[in-house]
């Protein structure tokens, strides 16, 4: 089935965590040297900034309901994860990236628990290796420079550390008529303690 085929019967669907809006202030501060150098790239909105812990691709709209009990469970039973963005990279000089910094053994234990719980709810999925980052832009074809270019202007960035105090069950249009990729939440939930 291509892009261009799909209905309304089935979501692109990924579970993930999202940055609380003042770090992600902070790092588009550190992005404005790019947003002007490089107008020309695809900039996600930055309220579409998630960390991926699991992408499960199209589903069948119908298979969504019954992973919100389970999630619900997951997040209620962990505490919030503390991270922090930092640094700048690219993957094939095409997507822009930066990093995730922190507590990443927890990062991977929940992206671990995660995937398990999706699979024991009869969800087959690509089950590709965590690669913690924060995917910012993507370079138009032919552009190989303007990622790299502003990877490179990310490199010194840290920034000041937070909890993860969600987790999120996110839909996307991807596929679905013109213009970018938006995210929304089908729901999120709290991790113990976090509300």
């Amino acid at each position: 089935m291509n892009e261009t085929t799909r209905d309304a019967s089935t979501v692109r669907i990924f579970i993930a965590l999202a940055p609380p809006d003042d770090a992600k202030d902070e790092l588009a501060r550190a992005l404005g040297p790019a947003y002007a150098a490089y107008p020309d790239m695809r900039w996600n909105r930055i309220e579409d900034w998630h960390i991926t812990l699991a992408f499960l691709g199209e589903l069948p709209a119908g298979s969504v309901p019954g992973l919100r009990p389970p999630l619900a469970e997951l997040a209620a039973e962990r505490g919030p994860v503390r991270l922090a963005l930092g640094g700048g990279g690219h993957f094939d000089e095409r997507v822009l990236w930066s990093g995730i910094e922190g507590d990443l053994d927890e990062l991977h234990l929940l992206a671990t628990d995660v995937r398990a719980l999706v699979k024991e709810c009869g969800i087959d999925f690509p089950d590709r290796p965590l690669r913690p980052h924060l995917t910012l832009a993507r370079a138009r074809r032919g552009d190989a420079a303007s990622v790299v270019e502003a990877a490179g202007g990310l490199a010194g960035f840290r920034g000041r550390g937070w909890a993860a105090a969600r987790l999120h069950l996110v839909g996307s249009n991807f596929g679905r008529g013109p213009g970018p990729i938006r995210y929304r939440d089908i729901e999120s939930w709290g991790f113990g303690g976090a509300g």
